[in-house]
């Protein structure tokens, strides 16, 4: 289960409809006991997708590398995430899982995500479709690296300490001023 304030939603929502139609992607950053997880922090990140990660994942590859674009696929720069995890950890926190959208497309994912996916994470998937951010599930990897459906808790805004998406930041995020250090912010 995934443990979650509706203001990480809304930030997820936020950033897919910023990017439509491109994919979005981030981090989710928090607290994990077996199969259940809480989210702290959502970051954001750059869809770093471009010819040369196509190149890297072309053995994991389901259509023709010509039809890949930011639009079907992404991917997070390894910098990235290696300051995530840095930073994280530093706060006595884990990466917990990724996000990313699906322009115009269900909340499902696809072959690529499932050949790509680390099994210790949650999958956070958002559909948009025609700009409009609606249905968002949550995905794990099970013992066969299959997806399965992870329930999602979700805790309304203001209950609790968890979370550190403020109105502000929510703002500013949707003014479309892209940051990849909010992660960082108190």
């Amino acid at each position: 289960m995934l443990k979650l304030h509706t203001n990480h939603l809304q930030a997820i929502q936020a950033h897919a409809e910023s990017t439509y139609p491109e994919e979005c992607c981030g981090i989710l950053i928090g607290h994990q006991q077996g199969d259940n997880k809480t989210l702290i922090e959502v970051f954001p990140t750059e869809n770093s997708w471009n010819n040369e990660a196509a190149d890297i994942f072309s053995s994991r590859e389901t259509i023709a590398q010509s039809q890949t674009s930011r639009r079907n696929r992404f991917t997070i720069a390894p910098a990235v995430m290696l300051q995530a995890q840095k930073n994280a950890r530093d706060r006595q926190l884990d990466i917990i899982g990724i996000y990313h959208s699906h322009p115009d497309y269900p909340a499902v994912p696809s072959e690529f995500d499932r050949a790509i996916a680390w099994p210790q994470y949650s999958y956070i998937i958002v559909s948009v479709q025609q700009g409009i951010a609606n249905e968002l599930k949550s995905w794990s990897l099970d013992k066969d690296h299959q997806f399965q459906p992870e329930e999602i808790m979700t805790i309304p805004k203001g209950d609790g300490e968890m979370g550190r998406w403020g109105d502000g930041e929510m703002e500013r995020w949707r003014d479309g001023e892209k940051r990849i250090d909010n992660f960082s912010k108190n």
